[in-house]
């Protein structure tokens, strides 16, 4: 929405538009959780969680339908840029996605070394694989200038492979018992979204309503029911303007669904899911807990397989000739960026609750993982920035 530059800004709407905003409210709502989970308050906050609403108790309402809208904005984002956007060619997606894959890859690797004699536990192989979109962009604008512009699109272009890899982790190897039926609804629904889409009907009431009957026959085919948001975005209109290449027009159904839900998800969806899932009671915990492989897996994951996944990868890439460098920056930034991508927050917690629904102790050894290497990440990847030269002059030729 424009704003009279005529009127000075709200400290509020400064906030809101600020890019680390988003992170900052759910670094807000996961250390609120904790403070709740081992507080007076612990056991309503726990039983509140497990009370059904309906067909499904307030964290299934959470994880599987509020989620769903999360993945939907991060579909409508992945096909923007990969249509129109900074992944629309492909040399603007050879380095990212290379390095992308790689800082998957090793992250995924270092589990399950650490893990592999424990059938149940090497399950929770794809948690580190993730890289959360706010946290590190978050973290990343608080350095303004002192980073060069080319990191943030090379950050951000990342995340959104890194997300789309996430989805296909999570439809093909978290899909519980498949019921054919509803998968042939599913199939029938998503047939007449794409229905829509080549009518060419801009309206985006028809397919939010079939989008509601996407997902509930989703959730029961056994298919993670979150997939359906990430289908329907693909699906969703975006047009072209009439004079060919260039920016799409802003009234594109795609844009005008993705501007609605560009403040709902940052500032309510993901707090909510961060505040009902980072809350882990460390009534007990000890120093045997931090040793544990699980736990060891996914910190050591997220800090050490992201470096060497993402800033190996990087390294290699450029030497070899195989994309260039990012504008401007020296090794250390992309080592500091690398770092940032071990900040896995949302969605390796939610790969952590699918990849453990049944056990309570399992899901608090990830939640421990998860925080100590996104912390370490964040800390690690700040100062490494700090220590970074200025963009520009000799340090794009020290790369």
């Amino acid at each position: 929405m424009a704003h009279n530059p005529h009127v000075r800004p709200t400290a509020f709407r400064r906030f809101i538009d600020s890019e680390a905003s988003g992170g900052i409210v759910l670094m807000a709502a996961a250390a609120l959780a904790l403070v709740v989970a081992n507080s007076p308050l612990a056991e309503t906050y726990f039983n509140v969680l497990k009370t059904y609403v309906g067909p499904l108790n307030v964290s299934h309402w959470i994880n599987d339908a509020l989620m769903a809208v999360f993945f939907l904005l991060v579909g409508l984002e992945i096909k923007r840029e990969f249509l129109d956007g900074q992944l629309s060619t492909w040399p603007r997606r050879i380095l990212p996605g290379i390095c992308a894959a790689g800082g998957m890859a090793v992250p995924a690797l270092i589990f399950a070394s650490l893990n592999w004699s424990n059938g149940e536990v090497i399950r929770g192989w794809a948690i580190p694989t993730a890289t959360d979109i706010a946290f590190a962009l978050g973290v990343l604008s608080l350095f303004g200038s002192r980073v060069p512009a080319s990191m943030k699109v090379f950050l951000t272009a990342l995340a959104i492979i890194d997300d789309l890899g996430a989805v296909v982790i999570i439809a093909i190897f978290y899909t519980g018992d498949l019921q054919v039926w509803a998968l042939a609804g599913a199939a029938a629904i998503l047939a007449a979204l794409f229905a829509l889409n080549r009518t060419r009907v801009k309206m985006l009431l028809p397919y939010l309503v079939l989008g509601g009957v996407l997902w509930l026959l989703v959730l029961l085919s056994g298919v993670h029911a979150t997939v359906a948001g990430v289908a329907l975005a693909l699906t969703i209109p975006i047009a072209r303007p009439a004079g060919g290449a260039g920016e799409h027009t802003v009234d594109s159904p795609l844009h005008r669904l993705e501007h609605a839900l560009a403040n709902l998800v940052p500032f309510i969806i993901i707090p909510v899911f961060g505040f009902a899932n980072a809350g882990v009671s460390l009534a007990g915990v000890d120093g045997s807990a931090l040793t544990d492989p699980l736990t060891l897996g996914v910190a050591g994951g997220l800090v050490i397989g992201k470096v060497i996944g993402v800033f190996g990868t990087a390294l290699a890439t450029v030497k070899l000739g195989w994309a260039d460098a990012p504008a401007n920056a020296a090794p250390l930034h992309v080592l500091g960026v690398a770092l940032l991508c071990g900040i896995g927050f949302t969605m390796s917690l939610f790969i952590g609750l699918l990849a453990f629904p049944d056990s309570q102790v399992l899901q608090d050894d990830v939640k421990i993982g998860i925080l100590l290497g996104s912390a370490i990440a964040a800390v690690l990847g700040s100062i490494v920035l700090l220590m970074s030269p200025k963009p520009g002059g000799d340090a794009a030729k020290a790369f």
